[in-house]
């Protein structure tokens, strides 16, 4: 299976592309990907709402997603994806201040957000560190593409500090 199959859509981004992983009844992951990812059209109904309403996220920040999750992560992560979710657009919380919500420490906070199944969704972007951007999708060279992702999101949604 050529790795474009594995997903059920793909979307085209300003910084490259999402991967869709899903099926009719939930979605399973969203995937950054780099430009090297052309777009794929949906495979289902339920990839066509997610290709949707990514699209219409990527155009006007203010965008709500109403797409079904599948159950994923431990106790722990979903506590920690909740407090994430809970961040408004246009703002960003330290690894610090969601693990004082959740009565953990930063790093486990910041491996819960590394293993976030639905970036953007559960917008992991919106958590930094407390002196600067910090990592993304486990990743933490300044320079790297990830980054670059969480940079974009973060001025997609009006936050410009970074």
């Amino acid at each position: 299976m050529s790795a474009v199959l594995q997903f059920t859509a793909i979307v085209a981004a300003p910084f490259g592309a999402i991967g869709v992983r899903g099926d009719e009844n939930a979605l399973c992951e969203l995937v950054y990907l780099p430009p090297s990812y052309k777009a794929q059209p949906p495979q289902n109904a339920l990839a066509e709402r997610a290709a949707l309403q990514l699209e219409a996220y990527l155009a006007q920040a203010d965008c709500r997603f109403d797409l079904p999750l599948a159950a994923a992560g431990t106790l722990f992560q979903r506590k920690v994806w909740a407090a994430i979710a809970a961040i408004p657009k246009g703002q960003v919380l330290t690894y610090g201040d969601i693990a004082r919500r959740v009565q953990s420490a930063p790093r486990a906070v910041g491996q819960a957000c590394g293993a976030n199944w639905f970036p953007i969704i559960i917008p992991c972007h919106r958590v930094t560190a407390a002196g600067g951007l910090g990592g993304f999708a486990h990743q933490s060279d300044e320079a790297g593409f990830h980054l670059g992702v969480k940079r974009w999101l973060l001025a997609h949604e009006g936050v410009e500090s970074y």
